[in-house]
């Protein structure tokens, strides 16, 4: 279980999350859902310790986050997708999946993962440089998968993908939820959210402005959509 209670954050002066408040419950998969810049991805980064909650509690499994550095958090089982994805670009597809530390026993096993994304396997020799904007985000998640994470933030996975690509990050999505991982994702695309999601977190000037259940967003798509400015 992941949570958050009046979680302030900034970046230098700028105060971004404002009493951010939310639970995902284990196994579950939430989005946070709002217009560009009221502090989706920050809290995602505050989350991992990237950026520091000045007040308020992180916990993850009723364990406080708070003041811990990235890597510490890390090897509690969280893993992080960021909106760059964070591959080592001169590195193959082989050695950005192994060599990253295992940190967990749930770990998805490297021939697992090349039966899950066949054009990784066909790809595994090749530099990361060469990959396809979409190669990429699925090494960037396959490497979170590898690890053995059993809560992954994911920074808008489906931003600038191809239609057949956004299905497949979609596929992959379910599959996590069916293995038991705890998945919350800043997400645009609310046709794609709504695909994969359990519920919504709404997000207004760094809070939670509105928690909706999956159906509930389906019926309020156009509202929605409005909103988002989409």
């Amino acid at each position: 279980m992941l949570t958050l209670r009046e979680v302030h954050a900034y970046y230098g002066e700028s105060h971004i999350l404002h009493g951010m408040t939310l639970q995902v419950e284990s196994g579950e998969v939430a989005t946070l859902v709002g217009r560009n810049g009221v502090g989706k991805t920050t809290t995602l980064r505050t989350i991992m310790g990237i950026v520091r909650a000045q007040r308020g509690e992180v916990e993850l499994d009723g364990v406080s986050l708070v003041g811990l550095p990235s890597d510490r958090i890390a090897k509690r089982g969280l893993g992080y997708v960021p909106e760059e994805r964070g591959i080592l670009s001169t590195l193959s597809v082989y050695e950005n999946l192994t060599l990253p530390p295992v940190i967990g026993p749930s770990g998805w096993s490297v021939e697992r993962i090349f039966d899950e994304f066949p054009i990784l396997k066909e790809r595994a020799k090749a530099a990361g440089t060469t990959l396809s904007g979409g190669e990429q985000q699925m090494l960037a998640i396959a490497r979170v998968l590898r690890s053995g994470a059993r809560t992954v933030l994911l920074d808008e996975p489906t931003e600038g993908l191809a239609p057949v690509i956004v299905e497949r990050i979609g596929e992959l999505i379910r599959a996590m939820k069916a293995d038991g991982i705890t998945v919350l994702l800043v997400e645009q695309n609310v046709r794609f959210a709504t695909g994969v999601a359990d519920r919504h977190f709404v997000i207004v000037h760094g809070q939670v402005a509105q928690t909706l259940a999956n159906a509930e967003v389906i019926a309020r798509e156009k509202e929605l959509l409005d909103l988002l400015g989409v």
